[in-house]
This record gives C-alpha cells, structure tokens and sequence, in this order.
C-alpha cells in the first residue's frame, strides 16, 4: 500500500502539537493560547483524514481547505507564542517549520484540484 504522505506528515504533526501542549500547559503554565494550537494544530489531520471519504469533489475539496485555514491559523498561534517569549527560537522554527512545510502541500494539493475543476467546468 501506497503511503499518504499529507495524511502521514499531518498526523505527526498533531503528535508534537499534543507533546508541545502538554509542555506549555504544565511548564510555562500556558493555557489560553496552548490550547487554540492544540485545537487547530490536531484539526488539520482530523479533516484531513475526513477528506479521504468525503461525498463528492465539493466535500473532498473544502475539506483541504478546511485543513489548509487551520494549518495557517496554528502558523498563527505559534508565532504568538514566539514573539511573546514564551517558545524559544528553536522550539519556534521547529514547529513552525513543520507547518509550514503542511501548509505548502496543502496549498499544492488544493490548486491542482481548484485548477483541475475549473478545466473541467
């Protein structure tokens, strides 16, 4: 069987949001923001994996995209948690550097199917 490489890179990643969750919330007794990156950072493969049976093309596309806004929004949060000192450089480019590399497959997985149905339209 073939691997999924989104679905595999997506499910890591929300394995290190949850280490990185766990870190803030019982070392740096962060809680408010830690907790929207657990969220956001854990839903990316969630709808991800959804879109995998999704309905149709429609369902299947905004599925991605869905994946794609949380993605963005956890690059968000931890930038927040970067620029206000609480995650130092490296525990900042790592993860960040993680989604980004997310947000760039998932980009390129949505434009080729945007693309591809509009040709077909």
């Amino acid at each position: 069987m073939k691997k999924n490489v989104i679905l595999e890179k997506s499910k890591q990643f929300a394995l290190r949001i949850i280490k990185l969750y766990i870190y803030l919330r019982d070392e740096k007794r962060e809680v408010i923001l830690s907790k929207q990156l657990l969220r956001s950072g854990t839903s990316i493969g969630a709808n991800i994996r959804e879109a995998q049976r999704a309905q149709s093309d429609a369902d299947f596309h905004a599925k991605l995209f869905i994946s794609l806004k949380e993605a963005d929004e956890s690059a968000y949060w931890l930038e927040l948690l970067h620029e206000s000192a609480i995650l130092t450089k490296e525990q900042f480019e790592s993860m960040y550097d993680d989604c980004n590399e997310l947000i760039k497959l998932l980009v390129s997985i949505t434009r080729k199917k945007f693309t591809h149905n509009k040709c077909n339209s």
